[in-house]
């Protein structure tokens, strides 16, 4: 399926637009990689545990909001955007949603 955070698509024509189509994904980070975040934090560097948790909530959110896409008959969303938040007592989960035009595009 093909996801673009564009509104055309060079070379293809949209046939149909059938609406809007989303997927959401909230992760909790756990006592340990926060402890570790905090450290990282101290020192510098990357906090490869919450980049790989964000890199994990972004597919999940991809992925529901292609299936709900497929699932109304879409085989391509367009004008994808994508939201990133911090939820929870204390910000300790992340949210990622994914929101986007399910389309029906030429072959």
């Amino acid at each position: 399926m093909l996801i673009t955070t564009t509104h055309h698509l060079e070379g293809k024509k949209v046939k149909k637009y059938i609406g809007l189509v989303s997927g959401e994904a909230i992760v909790g980070a756990n006592i340990f990689k926060d402890i570790f975040a905090s450290i990282r934090d101290i020192v510098g560097g990357r906090s490869s545990a919450y980049e790989n948790e964000l890199r994990r909530a972004k597919e999940i959110a991809l992925q529901e909001m292609v299936d709900q896409a497929v699932a109304i008959g879409g085989n391509a969303v367009i004008a994808v955007d994508l939201d990133y938040e911090t939820v929870g007592q204390g910000g300790s989960m992340l949210m990622v949603t994914a929101c986007g035009t399910a389309v029906v595009i030429e072959d």
